[in-house]
């Protein structure tokens, strides 16, 4: 016979600021083509490729940004990192 002992523990989800983390990445997609930029560190350049996307179409005016951050899950009490 095996005996199994079970207990519930709460789980804390928040940004992964380790230093080895996946850096937090901007893209924007067109919502009209589904076309996107590359996804950036900063915002700048995909702000930039969405208005030079706008400029070569003329009816696509509407834009969605894509942000992808690290986030990290913690067992709470079980000492884990």
């Amino acid at each position: 016979m095996t005996r199994t002992v079970l207990r519930f523990v709460a789980w804390t989800i928040a940004p992964n600021e380790a230093p080895d983390a996946e850096p937090t990445t901007h893209a924007i997609q067109c919502a009209v083509c589904g076309e996107k930029s590359l996804a950036f560190e900063e915002i700048g350049p995909a702000q930039l490729w969405a208005l030079k996307h706008a400029g070569r179409h003329q009816d696509h005016h509407t834009y969605r940004q894509i942000a992808t951050r690290s986030w990290r899950a913690t067992a709470d009490g079980l000492g884990q990192s």
